[in-house]
């Protein structure tokens, strides 16, 4: 059986890497089953007790103490040159698995991992057996926007938004490898979309809440950061108008702690998960979301219509400020550093309910809409190229997302 082999470099700083990276692994099975092998490793972790060090101390500082991510940053930014032409950290372990498993194309969702290891594959497979390829989730340009993403040699470079695209033109991606390709979501958040009577029965029977408040959801990463009690005191304040759905992510504490405060506060109608396989779903049964500017949830949020309040809680970090910037020049939305700032944008909205749909509608004019197969078949093709094969492709119809199967009441 004619196959080929792709190699997915990621890594768990915050969950939106991994989740690409699954993402397209999905996909492949979905549209060529077994004929694309995918293999997804998270590089910096298992190569190097250095790496792994620095991803740990990433994630415990975006939960903690958001603003250090400023030197953290500029720090990591230093790997641009340690790892100009090869790569040095976790050398040993990158070679193990290139000469083990023999890609026919890798593909890095990370930042970190493009600049010499797409050099250190070409020279240990050979420059004509492998092709390499980047996918970028950021927003927008600037600072917050790695110049480890620019690695010139790429033989392909997917963007997330025309504007990021430009940045990276700017800083060295030949702009005939360069392409603007959505936002690389599971199958299932394009195929599980919810009509009016679903998303109605969703929110009644499922969630047990009420179909005429207005819905807030309370969300986070993977690792858990959040702010959830600061917002609450604002939010039962308002309890004959607003109901609360909360996530948790791996945060076990915060779960717990959270299902105890709303048994003591029966008046507020309140759904908790912990971490969530169906972010979709919820984000279609709310009126607004209060989140970090994580690139995966917020990629969500514009596909399933759910305006965003960034959570700006403890500064924002680098890499959400390109988010951030993005959604505040695009669409005028706004930020919280504080629960008084939260309480205060909440009640105009309740008490004049045009300033909340002309938020949303500004929100709303940056979503656009692209085949989600599209970035996967143009991967595959060109491994396919690499290995000399052809691989069958099976048929998949993308259903549209009707605008009246989401929130906005």
């Amino acid at each position: 059986m004619d196959q080929v082999r792709i190699l997915v470099l990621t890594s768990s700083t915050g969950g939106g890497h991994d989740a690409r990276a699954e993402a397209f692994a999905d996909w492949c099975f979905t549209l060529y089953r077994h004929g694309v092998d995918v293999r997804i490793e998270q590089m910096l972790e298992k190569s190097s007790v250095v790496n792994r060090g620095g991803v740990n101390l990433y994630n415990w500082i975006q939960k903690r103490i958001p603003f250090l991510h400023s030197m953290y940053y500029a720090v990591v930014e230093l790997l641009s040159v340690l790892n100009r032409r090869t790569v040095t950290l976790g050398r040993r372990y990158y070679l193990r698995v290139l000469e083990e498993y023999k890609p026919h194309l890798i593909f890095s969702v990370h930042d970190c991992l493009n600049r010499g290891y797409f050099q250190l594959a070409r020279t240990t497979l050979g420059a004509d057996r492998v092709r390499c390829v980047t996918y970028c989730g950021e927003f927008s340009g600037g600072w917050g926007y790695s110049i480890n993403w620019i690695e010139p040699s790429v033989d392909l470079y997917f963007s997330r938004t025309p504007t990021a695209r430009d940045f990276a033109v700017r800083k060295g991606i030949p702009a005939d490898r360069c392409r603007v390709r959505g936002h690389l979501m599971l199958p299932r958040s394009h195929t599980e979309v919810l009509d009016p009577k679903a998303r109605l029965d969703f929110k009644v029977r499922r969630l047990g809440l009420r179909p005429e408040l207005f819905t807030v959801f309370l969300a986070t990463g993977g690792n858990g950061a959040n702010n959830h009690f600061a917002l609450l005191p604002a939010l039962l304040r308002h309890a004959d108008r607003v109901q609360v759905i909360a996530i948790c992510g791996k945060d076990k504490e915060t779960y717990h702690e959270l299902m105890h405060w709303r048994a003591q506060h029966p008046e507020l109608a309140f759904y908790i998960e912990g971490y969530s396989e169906q972010v979709h779903l919820l984000m279609q049964v709310s009126d607004v979301i209060v989140t970090r500017g994580g690139t995966t949830t917020c990629a969500k949020a514009l596909h399933f219509r759910c305006p965003i309040l960034f959570n700006a809680f403890g500064g924002i970090m680098p890499q959400e400020s390109l988010t951030w910037k993005f959604f505040r020049n695009g669409a005028a939305s706004q930020k919280i550093e504080s629960a008084t700032e939260f309480e205060r944008i909440l009640a105009r909205w309740l008490a004049e309910s045009s300033l909340f749909a002309d938020y949303r509608r500004q929100f709303l004019g940056l979503r656009y809409e692209e085949d989600p197969t599209l970035i996967i078949d143009e991967i595959v093709d060109l491994a396919s190229q690499s290995a000399g094969v052809r691989i069958e492709r099976r048929p998949f119809a993308v259903p549209p997302l009707d605008a009246d199967a989401t929130s906005g009441s």
